[in-house]
């Protein structure tokens, strides 16, 4: 497949700016595989109309943390947009970062962050054209020292997408609420949709819940820039699949059971983990699997994914999930029906039958 071959016309207007008043009160699209038939529904809750008692949804828990804050450069006092990706090492407060505007920052520098520059860090080394690592300058445990600096952060939305400034109210919102294991930098967007009201829904229905972990990293938003898809490299991202979701999914399996991956993030999880056998095997380690067309899928029955921007690898994913042609007439119609692109937007369940 081609690069170009996912390009579609996106006007401003139809990427979501906010969350759906009620999370599982956005739009949901169903798109049936075999029959080709495209269904609208008012609401992401009329999901329940589509599984049964031993059918499996597996989420990804991986948790957001407030990785965009902005600090001041000593002597000049520019303002500088810190993006924290990870923790390098506890003892010596080293972070991995991104900086913008990056050409101003070298190493040796110093940056003070809060109202009364009560946290420091110091530039250490260069990473990348945009990266650098930190060291924070900090006395005190490392509990303290992480509820500090995250007390200065804000929700990490993409800023591609949501053009706007972070909101208190984001931080919550741009987490599932299901979210346990720290260490992503956005949201894995399709478990957004998810309600405690509709996951006891569910429940009482009798449908079983796995969780896995992938710890979402910025590569999900790179863009692409080659056109032949085959060169393209994803960045690898930490994951981890336990025995706990290993039983519950292969049961359901065995058992004849629908198991629905909700995200691209989730099947990336999956398609790494799976044996010979189409059994899903414990995992722990990176991957840097990229999934398009054509792909043949091993685990999930069912599939639920946003609505995502052009060229992105999560449209390429849910297109060699759903089919290319089906899934581009879906965002065809989406496009036509006004629903919700991007983070903040609307739903779409890819069924096999």
């Amino acid at each position: 497949m081609k690069l170009s071959q996912f390009k579609f016309k996106l006007l401003e207007e139809q990427i979501a700016q906010y969350p759906a008043h009620h999370r599982d009160e956005s739009r949901l699209m169903v798109l049936h595989k075999k029959s080709g038939d495209i269904e609208h529904r008012q609401y992401f809750k009329d999901i329940l109309d589509y599984f049964d008692d031993k059918d499996v949804f597996i989420f990804n828990d991986t948790k957001v943390f407030p990785a965009r804050l902005y600090g001041n450069k000593e002597k000049t006092g520019a303002r500088i947009e810190v993006f924290l990706l990870r923790e390098l090492n506890e003892d010596l407060r080293l972070w991995d970062v991104l900086v913008d505007p990056a050409r101003k920052i070298r190493i040796g520098n110093k940056l003070y962050f809060g109202e009364d520059d009560s946290m420091v860090a110091e530039v250490i080394d260069n990473t990348t054209s945009r990266g650098r690592t930190l060291r924070f300058l900090y006395d005190g445990p490392h509990d303290e020292f992480k509820a500090a600096l995250y007390a200065l952060g804000e929700a990490p939305l993409p800023k591609h997408i949501v053009k706007r400034p972070a909101e208190p109210e984001d931080m919550e919102r741009f987490q599932c609420i299901f979210a346990r294991n720290e260490g992503a930098v956005t949201a894995p967007s399709s478990g957004l949709h998810f309600s405690r009201e509709l996951m006891k829904r569910l429940e009482i229905k009798g449908v079983d819940f796995a969780y896995v972990t992938m710890h979402c990293g910025l590569g999900n938003f790179r863009d692409i820039d080659v056109e032949d898809l085959t060169k393209h490299k994803m960045d690898s991202e930490e994951m981890f699949v336990e025995a706990d979701a290993c039983r519950i999914v292969n049961a359901a399996k065995d058992g004849g059971h629908r198991v629905c991956a909700v995200g691209t993030t989730v099947q990336r999880v999956i398609e790494t983990a799976v044996g010979t056998d189409g059994h899903l095997k414990e995992f722990t380690g990176w991957t840097n699997k990229f999934i398009f067309p054509p792909y043949e899928f091993n685990v999930a029955d069912c599939m639920v994914a946003n609505f995502y921007m052009p060229y992105s690898t999560l449209l390429m994913l849910t297109a060699a999930y759903g089919g290319y042609d089906l899934v581009m007439q879906g965002y065809k119609e989406a496009l036509k029906e006004g629903y919700r692109f991007g983070t903040y937007g609307d739903a779409m369940l890819i069924l096999n039958d």
